[in-house]
């Protein structure tokens, strides 16, 4: 299903795009025109309010120009909604809205350089009158500088007036439509996820029992020719994933099989990438392997004799030769092992000689109308629930039995709340055309329509992934802003307006498998493939996943001019490709493992790029220097480039930054001088061991708001120290302090004033073990809303006083270690929701007493699980009581790692909690009192319902 050009493999799955092309072309432009018209205008009043505030006269000469420009652009945008119903059957007014669309992205670029000028003008002269106070002379502009600036203003001011002409050209055109006018409505209030709890499966019971069957060996006769393969065939949105995912994560599946493992195919069927995926799952670390064969035989090493299920989710390939190559792999496991896959198609599973087949049908009409009832009807009262039924039967009864069709509209329908909105869903146009197919619902297309604008841009920026990916929610918030699609409306961050907008789409049943985290908000998710072919349909001229064979040869100038966001695979190396291409309007460039150094000189040529990601790209060791001309980039992800040695110094010069990721790049020492300069970055991503220091301009970045390690330097005034941590009055998240051994004075570490982070939920405190640190500790006490807590390294004996009150209150996790001259352990009982505590390589502890448990009537009433992990020296840990208390009453989880000289764990302990897990290892003693059959005192712990002894 690849249609191929030149150099490109554009996975664009065409039997989709067929089946909706006549349907959603009334779709495609408008609405996309209508959010580009928004950030223009918007970005445009913006920099002229800025160059008047600032009075600033970077380009002149263009007042009245800017005046018509916005007049134009408002009125143009009202008949945006006459011009999206018509341009189905019109294709003068499509082409006519490609044309707009086209001029707004120039548009949208020129501002930009408008703004980014203005930016430069400000910080030059800013270093000026700094550089001023030690040279009077310094503060004349150099003439480079200067002629650079008029050349800027020149040039600007030409393409304002080049933009001008092509949009009254536009605009001219508007009278031959006739277009009638309407304005844009406000949005709508959010809905979030939080407030439904749908089931995964609904009303597929009798499916769930038989694919359990069959997975169970209770419908099948065992042999040893290889695995059985089971099939479930159905069309999109019928839940054949969801049907699987029920099945792989039942107890009884879990207890049956010794390894469980889960694929996603997808079309192309890439066997080395599969079995790379399957080497992971088993070995729980991506493999350092890349040849077919060598993969091969390390899955039939880890599953000889062993009963498998490995799960095939979305397979496409009638290949019998690229099946056999997986088939025969897994020829050596146990008897009982079994292959689960979900497809469209009957022919694959033909081709797969499968061994059963399950067909999964619509859900029946009763089913549902009940499931659409509960997702419309929630939070509506009893009276609109009777009034809203007849119709809403007639609206369930649309979807034609397919889950997926039936959650979206029920999820639009949820936010509908008077009658007149009901019956404008009933009556819609889109249900009378007749070419969506078999794996494309209307309800899909309805739900879409009533976004807001801004939304819907935001949801058709997601066909930049591949299918099946995951996506992380900040990381496609962060992408968002690169694009400017999120506004800051002054009480609201841009971040908080992203995380509003993604529940939105979620709640809409946009997004799904979601993943959360302890406070219950979703951080990863996926797309449905039949969504995502739904959003690369919806930008098919701008958003493409590009497959690069570097073999085929030839011209994609033309092609490519248009492109403006694209995820970058490369299957050999491909020498200069991105300037053979020519992507000079690409805004978003996603090449994960996809280039080396040598095609990095190409990047100087994509100035229009506001999102890069490089990440997992082991031979780059610098970027060109080249990289500072990308003046628009906002969003940079190097993480994980394990060779990358330095930064240009260059990348200072990119003053729209706002993200800047370098996780993992554990090459990389230092950053460069002058990130000072970088006065819109707002996130830092840095958790790398290999940084020596921070540069001093970190500390003027004001609108940092992740960091992820703040170093202390000893190397003088041109690195980070404590006290730089004053005016970072926007972090949030998590933050790790190094190297506080380098703070002397109580004094300065109380300049960092981390009791005033209120959004600074996560923090750990990296001492390096000296003495004399009791003061600085004091110094650094969090603020009560801190959630999480590491203390390594500590050096005194005495623990700082603020971990000995009600400081922490919130504390919920607590990780104490390698603090070695600490004698005992503070009182954490007294911590009212800590759930969590770990504490290893306390070498001074001796004795665990009452002390630890502190004076609280219910002692750790929240704890959960426990960890004790390499106390070399302790002896007893005893629970005295003269008084009644409880205490420990959540504990679930107890683990005691490598304590050789622990002589017993407490009664109360291993009695009196509602303990589910006891894990020992490395402690000896306590192995001979609590091990099976020997134990003297095993009927202690007999009760525990899994107990591990190593």
């Amino acid at each position: 299903m690849k249609s191929t050009i030149g150099v490109v493999w554009l996975r664009l799955f065409t039997s989709e795009i067929r089946l909706l092309a006549l349907s959603l072309a009334f779709i495609h432009h408008p609405l996309m025109a209508d959010a580009l018209l928004s950030i223009v205008l918007e970005r445009l009043a913006s920099v002229v309010e800025q160059q008047i505030r600032d009075e600033l006269t970077l380009v002149l000469g263009v007042e009245a120009e800017i005046q018509s420009l916005t007049d134009t652009l408002r009125s143009v945008r009202d008949v945006l909604e006459d011009a999206e119903r018509r341009q189905v059957k019109e294709k003068s007014v499509q082409g006519w809205l490609e044309r707009l669309k086209d001029m707004a992205y120039q548009m949208d670029d020129v501002v930009d350089e408008w703004s980014t000028a203005i930016l430069q003008l400000q910080i030059k002269g800013a270093e000026s009158a700094s550089m001023s106070k030690k040279k009077v002379s310094s503060c004349i502009p150099s003439p480079c500088f200067c002629l650079k600036q008029v050349a800027s203003r020149r040039d600007i001011a030409l393409k304002i007036k080049g933009i001008k002409q092509q949009l009254d050209v536009i605009a001219s055109q508007r009278s031959q439509f006739n277009f009638i006018s309407s304005l844009s409505e406000e949005p709508q209030r959010f809905i979030t996820t939080s407030q439904l709890d749908i089931p995964e499966v609904y009303g597929r019971d009798m499916d769930k029992n038989t694919i359990l069957g069959h997975l169970l060996g209770e419908t099948c006769q065992e042999t040893e020719s290889g695995p059985h393969i089971i099939s479930i065939v159905g069309t999109g949105g019928m839940g054949k994933t969801t049907l699987a995912q029920l099945a792989y994560n039942h107890p009884e599946v879990k207890a049956h099989f010794d390894e469980r493992i889960w694929v996603c195919v997808s079309d192309p069927f890439d066997p080395i990438r599969i079995f790379r995926e399957i080497v992971e799952i088993l070995q729980r670390e991506s493999p350092n392997l890349h040849s077919l064969e060598a993969l091969q035989q390390k899955i039939q090493t880890c599953i000889a004799g062993k009963k498998f299920l490995l799960v095939l989710d979305d397979v496409w390939t009638e290949n019998h030769q690229l099946w056999e190559q997986l088939n025969s792999t897994l020829s050596c496991g146990g008897v009982g092992s079994r292959i689960l896959v979900t497809t469209r198609k009957e022919s694959v599973v033909e081709m797969m000689r499968t061994t059963y087949m399950h067909s999964l049908g619509k859900l029946s009409e009763d089913k549902s109308r009940a499931l659409f009832y509960q997702i419309a009807f929630y939070g509506k009262n009893r009276e609109k629930m009777e009034d809203f039924q007849e119709i809403g039967e007639k609206i369930a009864d649309k979807c034609k039995g397919l889950p997926l069709a039936i959650k979206t509209l029920g999820n639009l329908m949820r936010s509908k709340h008077n009658r007149e909105e009901w019956e404008n869903v009933l009556c819609s146009e889109v249900w009378k055309l007749d070419v969506f197919g078999r794996d494309i619902s209307p309800a899909l297309l309805l739900s879409y329509y009533d976004l807001p604008p801004t939304i819907k841009r935001c949801f058709s920026f997601c066909a930049v992934f591949p299918k099946d990916s995951v996506i992380e929610r900040d990381e496609l918030i962060k992408l968002w802003m690169a694009q400017s699609y999120l506004k800051s409306d002054g009480s609201k961050e841009m971040e908080m307006v992203g995380r509003e907008y993604f529940e939105y789409l979620a709640a809409r049943s946009f997004f799904q498998d979601f993943e959360k985290d302890g406070d219950d908000d979703i951080i990863r998710c996926k797309m449905h493939d039949i969504v995502h072919d739904f959003a690369q349909f919806l930008t098919q001229n701008e958003c493409f996943v590009v497959e690069v064979d570097n073999q085929k040869k030839g011209s994609m100038d033309l092609f490519f001019q248009k492109i403006c966001h694209a995820t970058l695979v490369v299957q050999e190396s491909t020498l200069n490709f991105a300037s053979t291409c020519n992507m000079k309007n690409l805004h978003t460039l996603l090449a994960k493992s996809a280039f080396d150094s040598r095609v990095l000189e190409a990047l100087g040529h994509l100035t229009c790029l506001r999102a890069l990601d490089l990440s997992w790209n082991q031979l780059i060791e610098e970027l060109p220097k080249e990289v500072g001309k990308l003046i628009h980039l906002r969003y940079l992800d190097l993480s994980r480039c394990q060779s990358l040695r330095e930064l240009p110094e260059t990348i200072c010069d990119l003053y729209n930054l706002q993200t800047l990721n370098i996780q993992y790049c554990i090459s990389l020492q230092k950053l460069p001088q002058a990130m000072g300069k970088l006065i819109n970055l707002r996130h830092l991503e840095n958790y790398t061991r290999s940084l020596k220091g921070l540069p001093k301009g970190i500390g003027r970045l004001s609108s940092l708001q992740t960091l992820d390690v703040f170093i202390v330097s000893s190397h003088g005034n041109d690195e980070c120290q404590i006290g730089d941590l004053r005016n970072l009055n926007n972090l949030r998240g998590g933050l790790s302090i190094q190297g506080l051994d380098e703070v002397k004075d109580a004094g300065e570490a109380e300049k960092a004033e981390l009791k005033n982070r209120v959004s600074l939920h996560r923090l750990a405190l990296v001492f390096g073990g000296e003495e004399g640190t009791k003061g600085v500790a004091e110094a650094l006490q969090p603020h009560p809303n801190l959630k999480s807590l590491c203390i390594y390294g500590y050096g005194d004996r005495e623990w700082p006083n603020w971990m000995m009150g009600s400081s922490l209150a919130q504390l919920k996790i607590l990780e104490i270690g390698n603090c070695r001259r600490c004698p005992c352990l503070p009182p954490l009982g007294q911590l009212p929701v800590l759930e969590k505590l770990v504490i290893w390589k306390m070498y001074g502890v001796i004795y665990i007493g009452s002390e630890f448990l502190g004076s609280s009537s219910t002692v750790f009433p929240k704890l959960k699980e426990l960890r004790i992990f390499g106390l070399d020296e302790l002896k007893q840990w005893e629970i005295k009581e003269k008084e009644e208390r409880s205490i420990m009453p959540c504990l679930n989880h107890l683990r005691t790692e490598f304590c050789p000289k622990l002589e017993g764990l407490p009664d109360h302990v291993l009695q009196r909690t509602p303990l589910q897990k006891l894990y020992i290892e490395g402690s000896p003693i306590l192995k001979r009192r609590y091990g099976k059959d020997i134990g003297e005192d095993r009927h202690k712990i007999s009760h525990i319902p899994e107990v591990v002894e190593y």
